[in-house]
Parts: C-alpha cells; sequence; structure tokens
C-alpha cells in the first residue's frame, strides 16, 4: 500500500476534524474516497469543498447500526468493486462526566456504540469482502493514546472504549497475517499537541434514545478551550494540533506499512514499560496523566 494511487479509500467520521485531513491526505495519494459521516449537511459541504481535490463520495451512514454500515459496504462494493483501506475514525466520547460512578448505561451504550460496536460493524461488513477479493488492503482504526496506550481517569469509559479497540485492531493484524491474507492492520494514535476537533461537542450527534437521565455533573475539561485553559494554568504545552497535517502524518504512516502510527512513541513506550513494571508488582499501574504529558 505504499502507493494509493486508484486505491478505494473508506473513513467513517470523515466529514470533520481529524477525519476530513484523513481524507483530505487521501485524495492528494490520489486514491478514491468514500467518506462516511452522520452528519449530512457537514457531509454535503466536505463533499463539495474537497471536490477538486479528486474523487470523493459521500455517504450519510450510523456506524453503530449494522445495517447502515452493510448499506455503506454496498454502495462501495457495487460503484468500486473493492475496498482496499477502510480507516475505522468516527468516535464519541461518553459525556458522562468525570467521576466513573457517575457515568450513566446509556453513557456507556452511547460512547461504545460509536466506538466500539462502530469499528466491529466496519469490520464485519468489509473484511469478508475485503478478503474475497483478494486484493492488498488495510484496515486503520483510529484510536487514542488515552486508553489505547494507558486510562486517563477523568475519561474512564472512552479511555476503555479505546483501549478495547486497540486490542481489537492487535488480534485482527494476526489474524490477517496467521490467515495468510493480503491484508494487514493498523492502529492510529492521533497526536502531537492539543486537537480541537468534533470531539469536543459529539453530544450534538448523541440519539435522543440514548440520553442520560441525570444532568451531567460537572468536569473538567468539558470544552477545548476550558481544557486548553486548565492545561496553560498547569504550565503544560497548548500547541494545536493541524488536523490537515496530522491527517498526512497519518496516510504516510500506512503507506510506510506500519502497525502503530503516532507522534512520541518513545514516551508512550517509557510509559507501559512503567506500566509493566507495576503490574509484575502487584501494583497499580500508572495512567495516561503521568506518563504522556
Amino acid at each position: 500500500m505504499d502507493d494509493l494511487s486508484g486505491r478505494v479509500a473508506v473513513v467513517t467520521g470523515g466529514a470533520a476534524g481529524i477525519g476530513r485531513g484523513i481524507v483530505g491526505a487521501l485524495l492528494d495519494e490520489g486514491a478514491r474516497v468514500v467518506v462516511a459521516d452522520i452528519e449530512g449537511p457537514v457531509l454535503e459541504r466536505t463533499v463539495a469543498e474537497l471536490g477538486p481535490r479528486g474523487d470523493i463520495t459521500g455517504v450519510v451512514t450510523d456506524v453503530s447500526d449494522p445495517g447502515s454500515v452493510e448499506a455503506l459496504a454496498d454502495t462501495v462494493f457495487d460503484r468500486f468493486g473493492a475496498c482496499h483501506v477502510l480507516w475505522n475514525n468516527a468516535g464519541v466520547t461518553s459525556g458522562g462526566g468525570g467521576n466513573p460512578w457517575e457515568q450513566e448505561p446509556n453513557d456507556w451504550r452511547w460512547c461504545f456504540g460509536v466506538n466500539v460496536f462502530g469499528t466491529a460493524n466496519g469490520v464485519l461488513a468489509f473484511v469478508p469482502r475485503m478478503v474475497a477479493s483478494d486484493e492488498p488492503g488495510v484496515v486503520v482504526t483510529t484510536s487514542s493514546g488515552d486508553g489505547g496506550i494507558a486510562p486517563v481517569p477523568y475519561a474512564s469509559v472512552y479511555a476503555s472504549s479505546k483501549a478495547a479497540i486497540s486490542c481489537f485492531t492487535e488480534a485482527l493484524a494476526h489474524q490477517f497475517v496467521s490467515q495468510r491474507t493480503k491484508l494487514r492492520a493498523a492502529v492510529f494514535y492521533p497526536s502531537g499537541g492539543l486537537l480541537e476537533t468534533g470531539l469536543w461537542e459529539a453530544q450534538r450527534n448523541r440519539p435522543a434514545d440514548l440520553a442520560r437521565v441525570r444532568p451531567r455533573p460537572p468536569a473538567p475539561g468539558t470544552t477545548f478551550a476550558e481544557f486548553k485553559a486548565a492545561l496553560a494554568a498547569a504550565g503544560r504545552p497548548t500547541d494545536v494540533v493541524d488536523l490537515d497535517e496530522l491527517g498526512r502524518f497519518a496516510v504516510q504512516g500506512v503507506k510506510d506499512g506500519k502497525f502503530v502510527i503516532g507522534h512520541n512513541l518513545d514516551a508512550a513506550g517509557r510509559l507501559l514499560h512503567a506500566r509493566a513494571d507495576a503490574i509484575a508488582a502487584g501494583a497499580l499501574p500508572p495512567s495516561a496523566l503521568e506518563g504522556l504529558g
């Protein structure tokens, strides 16, 4: 996959934020890109704005709904006959506050429905067809160091969902190899600074039947502005990532054949070593707040 020209790529949650940066980078590589997103108006605008850069199609999709993702796969294979890059990128926060015991069942259903079941639905709908096509391909999961590397205690449900899909993607990668397929998998950890994305306002797309029963309790960093201000007050870096540049970085990682794509992996490795040492001693491992700051 070092040459993406003419390849067919599907990016979920691709109409805005990190997903849009990935879509733009894929188009610049000559890929034919199908953008799947739940927000119809935003999707239409993105397709119109990025249209001059290449072959782009938008399909309104709810990744938490298996039927919707199956319909997306039907559209892709009916039109193109193949999928070479499946990028499971769509993600949300739980919206349940900072303390794990203040989360509600619907916070879990909402977050895991998109982040975990959304990733699973993508694999279930696309991978059998990708294997059957006998063409080279890659399945990329957008995870997070906040869970995929180590938990963030005040985002326990979100971090748990990201840990789940990191683990799942690693298992998927091993199975692709052991089954002698032409596919591989990769996990992408958005990184390099602060990420000002739609994740901070993910509740705008939360279904009414998954709403909280009680008001959301106060939590640190509820908005991006609050989070950035809190970091500044603590004397920590507040540089904001250019999402187009991050998209180019992620796509280059796919072209380079990396399984783990992310900035500052040396620090992640040190944190994982510290976690391993704590586990070996039967102690509480350090969190992401202690190792990736």
